[in-house]
């Protein structure tokens, strides 16, 4: 039998490494590296003749593009277009696509500027104008890339089904926010609201009550950054006045008008979240609506729409953390398949911040409580980080550091 192996390239800096194994040169290695990544890319309703020119385009150079049916009989007016090729291949094809009518000029924008963003260095996203996420007006930073943070989960209400009770006054929640920064903790999210599905909302002023007292100990005793789990404006400007420094918003800034502007005034990142529906009936409801078309999509869009709203008000991009929002209007497949595709999110140029911890499609897989998913947990941080998380939110902060550091070892060296 022939000595024939499969090789897995992902990236340009495995297919150079690859190149440069068999002894070819280096004038060599740079003009073959990209003709050796191949990548699929998405378009949606591109205008019929836009869309009959970029397949025209792709065909001549080698690539791949697919359109609707009804395109051949001129029949659609817009159509979604699937491409396929190596990088080499679709820089040559931005490169003709410069000089093009219809709008084609910007879909070569679009594509270089995703492709840039998915193979930024390190496997990792980008912000468009920093590698690095800086917080507290300078005081905490963190590069992107590097390895992987850790957001320990501090809850101070009753009824979070990670054991919130526990650390509700505020000399516990300092014991706990100490030792989650012992165990390895970059930052703490605290939260006075369980937003877990079936959760039930409080009036802001009782947030208020349950995490200020918590932020202003905390900030006392810990070096950490805080991060406050909020929707509601009024709670987040309170909490960023009291010692928070980063807004962790499930709406993505969707709920309430005022959030973006606390975000902007303050100069706070903001963790930008999807959802589906009211924490208190999602997944709870049988009929609650769990249906998407196309689920990435759709929460790309999301996605998009809460950046929009950022930059709008001042929010630069580089101060942006988006997060898919597993388990919030999702179903278990739905939240398996986020997870197995989460790499296509890093189009966005954003970090990515992952929060599977102890949540209950976990529990549905394992058939087991909260409290005893930490296995399960470990192996969605696990196959998060592969895909590209920069960030995950958990509760058992020493387990997980322990499959951060060990994950990046195999996922991020050597990119």
């Amino acid at each position: 039998m022939l000595p024939l192996r499969v090789i897995e390239i992902r990236n340009q800096a495995r297919a150079r490494a690859e190149i440069a194994r068999i002894g070819s040169d280096e004038v060599g290695i740079g003009l073959m590296t990209p003709k050796f990544v191949y990548r699929v890319l998405k378009l949606e309703a591109v205008p019929l003749r836009a869309a009959i020119l970029l397949k025209q385009e792709m065909l001549a150079r080698g690539g791949e593009a697919a359109v609707s049916r009804e395109v051949a009989g001129l029949k659609a007016e817009f159509t979604d277009v699937l491409l396929g090729a190596t990088l080499r291949q679709y820089r040559e094809v931005v490169a003709r696509l410069k000089a093009q009518p219809f709008g084609l000029a910007e879909i070569g924008r679009a594509i270089t500027e995703a492709l840039g963003f998915y193979d930024a260095p390190g496997a990792s996203n980008r912000a468009k104008t920093a590698s690095v996420l800086v917080c507290g007006h300078g005081k905490w930073q963190f590069p992107l890339g590097e390895r992987t943070y850790i957001l320990g989960i501090l809850n101070v209400t009753p009824d979070s089904f990670s054991g919130g009770g526990s650390h509700f006054t505020p000399d516990q929640a300092v014991a706990a926010a100490r030792a989650m920064v012992a165990d390895g903790a970059d930052i703490i999210d605290i939260g006075g609201e369980s937003t877990r599905p079936g959760g039930t909302p409080v009036p802001a002023g009782e947030e208020l009550e349950r995490i200020i007292p918590v932020i202003r100990a905390l900030r006392r005793e810990l070096a950490a950054p805080i991060s406050v789990d909020t929707y509601k404006a009024e709670v987040a400007e309170q909490a960023v006045e009291a010692g928070a420094q980063i807004i962790n918003d499930i709406s993505g800034l969707q709920a309430d008008p005022g959030m973006v502007g606390v975000a902007a005034r303050h100069e706070a990142p903001v963790i930008i979240m999807h959802r589906k529906g009211d924490p208190k009936v999602m997944q709870v409801d049988p009929t609650f609506p769990c249906e998407y078309e196309d689920l990435v999509a759709e929460i790309l869009a999301y996605l998009q729409e809460s950046v929009g709203i950022a930059e709008a008000a001042g929010v630069p991009r580089e101060r942006l953390i988006i997060d898919p929002g597993i388990g919030f209007g999702k179903t278990l497949e739905q939240n398996l398949e986020i997870l197995r595709r989460l790499g296509e999110f890093r189009a966005l140029g954003l970090p990515i911040l992952l929060g599977t911890s102890r949540k209950s499609f976990i529990g549905k897989i394992l058939d087991l409580p909260p409290g005893e998913r930490v296995e399960g947990t470990a192996a969605t941080v696990a196959v998060g980080i592969a895909n590209g998380a920069d960030f995950v939110r958990v509760h058992d902060v020493r387990e997980m550091a322990r499959v951060c550091r060990v994950t990046d070892a195999i996922a991020r060296r050597g990119e």
